[in-house]
């Protein structure tokens, strides 16, 4: 095979780098699609790359597929140490990947059969606990969860602002965009950066589609802020399923605040606008991880139909 069919194994290295920048600079809904998908892709060509690499040198599926293995291994002479590395990520990858699904689908039941538990279909259920805790739940309906203690801590104005940023994620499903970075980043753990912006630009675009609502950036950015040190001063929160998310961040179990520094600074910045050398760069790269997984599956068939002669 050609070496350009063994780029989509780097190319992930290049999403690590503007993961960060991207965030940041983009617009929070298009960079949560851009980082979603691409993350999604490159996974795809790196995973698909080491399966090409290691199932046309196993005899099993060679017989299977009637060309001869000795014809392979004379046109495409690779080591079978690569061979054999590029096997024991795969199964790494497979491994994980299928874990994740697993996590991922458990999550979503469990946050689908609690938010159908809650009495009535009214989205919104106030919990009476002196903990100051808020977050969206997925389901059928979906559920806004908002403690006693969250709501006592903000006033009438902050609370519009708490519900507006939670409808945003049910709107939006953004679990499904964490759960596909998240997914990826298990395949390849070189993209696990990028997984951790989309959890960001989640919460992102939910603070931007509140800024809109009310009309007011700086009272978002005060109710954010806000509702982190209410937290942050309370009692243990309750443990929730893996695709709740909510104005606090996903990871508020085990951080204090996560990146609400971060939104708060964006909320008080101007809105952000795209920019185009970005998204370029980043299609660019997507085509060239497209174009070369492409060019690896036709080499397979090239080779393939040449063993099979042979």
């Amino acid at each position: 095979m050609h070496l350009a069919v063994y780029l989509p194994l780097l190319f992930p290295a290049l999403a690590v780098i503007a993961a960060r920048p991207l965030s940041d600079r983009l617009e929070p809904r298009l960079a949560t699609w851009i980082l979603t998908v691409g993350s999604v892709v490159l996974a795809i060509g790196s995973t698909t790359v080491l399966a090409l690499a290691v199932c046309v040198r196993i005899p099993t599926v060679a017989d299977l597929g009637g060309y001869s293995l000795q014809v392979v291994q004379r046109r495409d002479p690779t080591a079978w140490a690569v061979g054999l590395l590029a096997g024991v990520l795969l199964t790494i990858a497979v491994t994980a990947a299928t874990r994740m699904v697993w996590r991922r689908v458990r999550a979503l039941f469990n946050a689908a059969l609690e938010a159908a538990c809650f009495p009535g279909t009214n989205r919104l259920v106030v919990l009476d606990e002196p903990a100051a805790d808020a977050f969206a739940m997925p389901g059928l309906p979906g559920r806004i969860v908002v403690s006693t203690g969250m709501l006592s801590a903000l006033d009438d104005g902050e609370r519009a602002v708490l519900l507006a940023h939670e409808r945003a994620h049910l709107r939006g499903h953004h679990y499904l965009f964490t759960a596909g970075a998240q997914l990826a980043a298990a395949a390849n753990p070189l993209l696990r950066p990028v997984a951790t912006a989309v959890t960001y630009t989640v919460e992102r675009w939910a603070d931007e589609r509140a800024a809109t609502v009310i009309g007011d950036r700086r009272r978002v950015a005060r109710t954010v802020g806000k509702a982190a040190l209410a937290a942050k001063s309370g009692e243990d929160r309750r443990r929730l399923p893996a695709a709740a998310m909510g104005i606090l961040g996903r990871d508020r179990a085990r951080t204090a605040v996560g990146p609400v520094p971060r939104r708060v600074a964006a909320l008080l910045a101007p809105p952000p606008r795209n920019q185009m050398l970005a998204l370029l760069g980043v299609g660019a790269v997507l085509a060239a991880t497209a174009l070369c997984t492409l060019e690896a599956a036709q080499d397979l068939h090239e080779l393939l139909e040449l063993a099979k002669g042979g």
